[in-house]
């Protein structure tokens, strides 16, 4: 394969302050694409996520491995902000070729609390974030998109259709807003389909991401062990399903696949995963495995985790 297949290609990552937005940045920036790396979090400003990466540092890491990257402040809630990105981007690039949605809001949700229990200003943000952002922000670029054939949406989700259809997800604003993220590439993939553009939901595995790693007080060094060690506790922290995790890199390497992909039109309308897409592009995370996170969580939800070995699922 060349080794830049994305010469000349122009990509759009939201969401690319960290974990896998960051990585998808970086790997469609490695393939060739001149990325803009979008997000809240800057050297001047903290989010609310109130973490410490920022979007300069995720350009900065592009552009140190010789890759090219601009950095933009953008709060894709905001449609105005976002009209004005994509207007920069048309007058400096005059196409877009890659559109990856990738905010998710998961800061803000709180598992399995009832709907009237939910506070309301808490579940409009996880709406907001995780969904509004993907609409606003493809209502803009698509038009730019879709004048060169060829173009890929990517909407970046939490879980397969396939999954989703028969699981709920802890609590209603978190289940609306991850199935409709995957609705709308479905519907996307429609409108572009006339345009020769592509449009696709893809969700990752259990993402041992920054913040989750946070999250359950574990390191990339330890988080194996701990979620070992907690093997039949319900309550644990982290859980058991964690051993099934995977880094941002195997999301991130089957996206810049597919983005490379002469036939990628195939995945048009599909909601698919990460590990799909590294199984049909002979992709592996960095550790060397192909987890099998959602075929792993399924199985445990029918059996106990005694009966369910993860070494069958990477």
């Amino acid at each position: 394969m060349d080794a830049s297949p994305l010469d000349d290609r122009i990509a759009l990552v939201t969401g690319a302050t960290r974990g896998a937005g960051r990585t998808i940045a970086r790997e469609l920036a490695a393939a060739g694409a001149h990325v803009y790396c979008t997000g809240r979090s800057t050297r001047a400003h903290a989010s609310d996520y109130d973490r410490e990466e920022t979007i300069e540092e995720t350009a900065a890491l592009i552009t140190d491995a010789g890759g090219t990257a601009t950095a933009i402040a953008v709060d894709h809630r905001d449609h105005e902000q976002v009209e004005s990105l994509i207007e920069r981007i048309e007058s400096e690039q005059g196409r877009l070729d890659i559109l990856v949605n990738d905010i998710g809001g998961e800061a803000y949700v709180d598992f399995d609390v009832p709907l009237w229990s939910f506070d309301w200003e808490r579940g409009m943000k996880l709406f907001e974030t995780g969904f509004m952002t993907h609409l606003i922000t493809s209502h803009a670029a698509l038009g730019l998109l879709s004048r060169t054939t060829g173009g890929l949406v990517v909407e970046v989700t939490d879980g397969t259709r396939e999954y989703n259809a028969h699981q709920y997800r802890s609590t209603v604003f978190l289940d609306l807003t991850k199935t409709a993220v995957d609705r709308l590439a479905f519907t996307e993939g429609h409108d572009l389909e006339a345009r020769g553009g592509t449009a696709v939901s893809v969700t990752p595995g259990w993402l041992r991401s920054e913040m989750m790693l946070d999250a359950f007080g574990v390191t990339e060094e330890t988080w194996r062990t701990a979620a070992e060690a907690n093997r039949g506790r319900a309550d644990a922290v982290p859980p058991y399903d964690f051993v099934i995790s995977e880094t941002p890199m195997l999301l991130a390497r089957g996206i810049a696949a597919l983005a490379a992909d002469p036939q990628r039109a195939l995945w048009n309308t599909r909601s698919t995963s990460s590990f799909e897409l590294a199984e049909h592009y002979g992709l592996y995370d960095v550790d060397g495995s192909r987890p099998d996170a959602w075929s792993f969580i399924a199985a445990l939800g029918s059996s106990s985790a005694d009966e369910v070995e993860v070494s069958d699922f990477r």
